[in-house]
């Protein structure tokens, strides 16, 4: 099995920074995209931004302009830096991606974090 583990999640104020990590780890191959959703109360869970495995970025338009996402291959890891927080992005972030396990298949199988506060608040 595949775990994700994001961390970095915290409490900042508006116009602030925060940088989250996630860390795979378990039966892994290869991974393939990988995603920060996030869901605030009451809200669906909407995409933030995704990256291929050869680093193609996509950003959900709240983002643009404020969030970065990375990936390093090596340590299994993706990033996700925000700036110029506001109240409204907050929400519990979760990591997503898509594994592949097995070096004689190409399939890939979709996991989940647990998922790390963010509170933006003065």
């Amino acid at each position: 099995q595949v775990q994700l583990v994001e961390s970095g999640g915290g409490l900042v104020q508006p116009g602030g920074s925060l940088t989250l990590s996630c860390a795979a780890s378990g039966s892994i191959f290869s991974i393939n995209d990988m995603r920060w959703y996030r869901q605030a109360p009451g809200k669906q869970r909407d995409l933030v931004a995704r990256i291929s495995s050869g680093g193609n970025t996509n950003y959900a338009d709240s983002a643009k302009g404020r969030f970065a996402i990375s990936r390093d291959n090596a340590k299994k890891m993706v990033f996700l830096q925000m700036n110029s927080l506001k109240p409204e992005d907050t929400a519990v972030y979760y990591c997503n991606a898509d594994v592949r396990q097995r070096a004689n298949s190409r399939t890939a199988y979709n996991y989940w974090g647990q998922g790390t506060q963010v509170t933006v608040s003065s």
